[in-house]
């Protein structure tokens, strides 16, 4: 788990700010205002952010609490995904159990392709988010 002060930023691309529309796959329906933030590998790695398939320790877990330094966003973010079948590093932080949760802060910050969202770990198992 990344410590205390842990951070990295990524810039958003039309799949992460309209994930529910702009989507590679018709796995299901097109659902508008879904939004995620992707998670490079280099920092999935050197933080140990897994995701449900990674079976080791049980104190590793994929949900983090989360808080946006506007205050406009505060819940629990999942970290889902992998870049291949059977990956255990995920891909993509996105409201846990809420697919739109992201994108509604998104919407709210009017964020937008090319945007930059930096990361910061307050502890190991709570983050910060914000609009750079």
């Amino acid at each position: 788990m990344a410590d205390t002060g842990g951070t990295f930023i990524v810039e958003l691309k039309p799949s992460h700010v309209d994930g529910g529309t702009y989507r590679h796959t018709d796995t299901r329906d097109p659902t508008d205002g879904e939004g995620c933030i992707p998670i490079p590998i280099k920092y999935a790695e050197n933080y140990s952010i897994y995701n449900s398939n990674y079976k080791g320790d049980v104190l590793r877990l994929n949900l983090f609490n989360c808080k946006s330094a506007d205050g406009i966003f505060e819940g629990r973010l999942k970290a889902i995904g992998g870049r291949y079948s059977g990956d255990i590093y995920a891909k993509q932080f996105q409201g846990d159990g809420d697919l739109k949760a992201l994108g509604v802060w998104f919407k709210k910050r009017s964020a937008k392709v090319g945007d930059k969202v930096k990361v910061t770990w307050i502890s190991t198992t709570d983050i910060v988010i914000e609009i750079i």
